[in-house]
């Protein structure tokens, strides 16, 4: 059996127990060991353990549980609900303005956490049900939240780009930075249909009653420095790594200890938050570790098989495609995985193939991972299978069935796609910010 042959019965079977409901781990690990042992024999029981050693040794691995306790303490001590009101407050009196001050309230959350599911949660239970109360329309602000919630995984900290940039050996500093403006301008791209389509519908969004917007000048500035405690935080970490003064292992910590003063201070952190946020973050960072482990070893038969090099010449030289025909596959193929797989199952399963082909071709890892980040909450808001659309239908209220889900969806992902062309068309829409402070 040739090598190729035997790249593709790998993947194949790895599919294969996926759509079984095997844990994404327990495949991608199983597929790996087992076609060691066959292809190798018992040499190859050296592969998990060398990928567990290359694990243990990823310093940077540390920022994992750092950034999610540091999201988790400043979710469960109920912070985000201040961020809400202070919105509330202060874009009521505008066409629509509670939804645009959802899509700023995910903007500041996934500065917060950089977990795309935190972000939906919140959300869902904070401000999904604000707004249906105010006579918001359900389709239009299920979509938001969904929106809103994509930009967890591309606003630093994005802990999705930290797992790129380890598997793809490239400094987080700069793809934080280059995913920056891009989750900006997808963010003022929704604020933008948002007020336009609630002005020429006003029922959709109708402003806030008079007794509602009446509150004092000094009850909105109370507001106001609630709002700015996560962005302190957020300046606390960022601002030193940036400038070189402290590592990102250094900075993650800053993070972490910033969000517990903080709830200790607003005298939130009571046991039970302390507790549940550290399950919840041992529980994902446990999870994140055993899925880069189970990709190592699982990439490691892949380089030894030489697959990607044989890709790259099927793509190249047997099929004649250019590079930027083969770009828009892998997109398209992100699109289908992420159908019934999340944003951390599709990295690890493509990343031996799809990163060190991107670089074969010419193009810069920093923009491809931003790419990534993109085409994959793209996909996770597609119908009919969107791992986002199932998550939202187990969150929301039950006015708001199935149907209603994939239909607030569309003109949100046409915007999301809109923003994925111009960065793919203009790349230094992303890498302008990591040249700047880099000069790379």
């Amino acid at each position: 059996m040739s090598h190729e042959l035997i790249a593709i019965v790998m993947f194949a079977g790895m599919m294969l127990m996926l759509m079984t409901g095997q844990r994404v781990f327990g495949a991608i690990g199983f597929v790996g060991a087992l076609a060691g042992l066959l292809l190798w024999g018992t040499g190859g029981s050296e592969i998990p353990f060398s990928a567990a050693m290359k694990l243990m040794k990823w310093y940077p691995l540390l920022t994992l549980p750092m950034f999610i306790f540091m999201g988790y303490v400043l979710s469960e001590s109920k912070i985000a609900d201040d961020l809400y009101k202070m919105f509330h407050v202060w874009m009521g009196p505008v066409q629509g303005g509670l939804a645009i001050g959802t899509i700023g309230l995910m903007v500041l959350i996934s500065a917060m956490n950089g977990l795309s599911v935190a972000g939906m949660a919140i959300g869902a239970t904070i401000a999904l049900p604000e707004l249906l109360r105010r006579g918001y329309d359900k389709i239009m602000v299920t979509g938001v939240i969904q929106a809103g919630s994509s930009l967890g995984i591309l606003v630093p900290p994005s802990v999705v780009l930290v797992l790129y940039a380890m598997i793809a050996r490239q400094p987080v500093g700069q793809l934080w930075l280059a995913g920056v403006i891009p989750g900006l301008l997808m963010a003022t791209l929704f604020i933008i249909y948002i007020y336009v389509r609630c002005r020429l519908q006003p029922e959709l969004g109708p402003t806030l009653p008079p007794e509602e917007r009446n509150v004092p000048m000094a009850e909105k500035l109370r507001l106001l420095q609630a709002g700015l405690l996560p962005l302190g935080i957020f300046a606390a970490m960022m601002v030193p790594f940036v400038n070189g003064w402290t590592s990102l292992v250094e900075s993650s910590a800053i993070g972490a200890i910033a969000a517990f003063l903080a709830a200790v201070l607003k005298g939130r952190m009571t046991k039970e938050v302390f507790e549940t946020s550290v399950r919840s973050t041992l529980g994902i960072s446990c999870m994140f570790m055993w899925i880069i482990l189970a990709a190592l070893g699982f990439g490691a038969i892949f380089d030894g098989l030489g697959a990607v090099k044989a890709i790259e010449d099927l793509f190249t030289d047997q099929l004649g495609l250019s590079p930027w025909m083969i770009l828009i596959l892998m997109q398209l193929s992100f699109i289908i995985m992420g159908t019934f797989l999340d944003d951390t199952a599709m990295l690890v399963i493509v990343a031996p193939l799809y990163v060190p082909l991107v670089g074969a071709l010419g193009f810069d890892l920093i923009w491809y991972g931003v790419l990534y980040t993109i085409t994959t909450q793209i996909a996770y808001m597609t119908p009919p299978f969107g791992y986002n659309l199932f998550l939202m239908r187990a969150m929301a209220p039950p006015e708001i069935g199935l149907k209603d889900i994939y239909v607030s969806i569309i003109p949100f992902v046409a915007v999301m796609v809109a923003a994925l062309a111009l960065i793919m068309v203009f790349p230094q829409i992303a890498m302008w910010l990591p040249e700047l402070v880099y000069g790379k």
